[in-house]
């Protein structure tokens, strides 16, 4: 199996894990939900939650591939809030939980490119 085969599973089996997490493990999640959203953070915990699982199954397929993993680009930019407010009220935590909330902001980055890279080595295999 090549790179360009394993890179998108490996970024499907990073979503399923966090999908799974969402459900396993809610209320750390919860906790990240800006306040100003509609309904209740364990709702959009599990509606994200779910979107990784849908996600990480459409990446896994190749048929699915393309559009899943630009959804999945597009998914990454909209839970960058979640991950500002964590940062934000994890500012005054001790300083290992400081610096892994700072440091999931410029970790967002790589995430979005690896997504919008799996989409375009799916092009040509669609």
């Amino acid at each position: 199996m090549s790179r360009s085969e394993r890179s998108p599973l490996l970024l499907a089996g990073l979503l399923a894990t966090a999908g799974v997490a969402h459900f396993a493990t809610p209320r750390p999640f919860d906790a990240t939900i800006p306040r100003g959203l509609p309904g209740t953070p364990r709702a959009w915990t599990y509606a994200s939650g779910a979107a990784e699982l849908a996600l990480a199954a459409g990446l896994a397929l190749p048929r699915t591939r393309k559009a899943a993993a630009l959804a999945t680009a597009a998914f990454f930019v909209g839970v960058f809030p979640a991950n500002v407010k964590m940062a934000a009220d994890w500012r005054h935590r001790p300083t290992p939980q400081k610096a892994a909330a700072f440091g999931r902001l410029p970790l967002q980055v790589p995430l979005v490119l690896w997504a919008r890279g799996v989409a375009r080595n799916a092009e040509g295999r669609s």
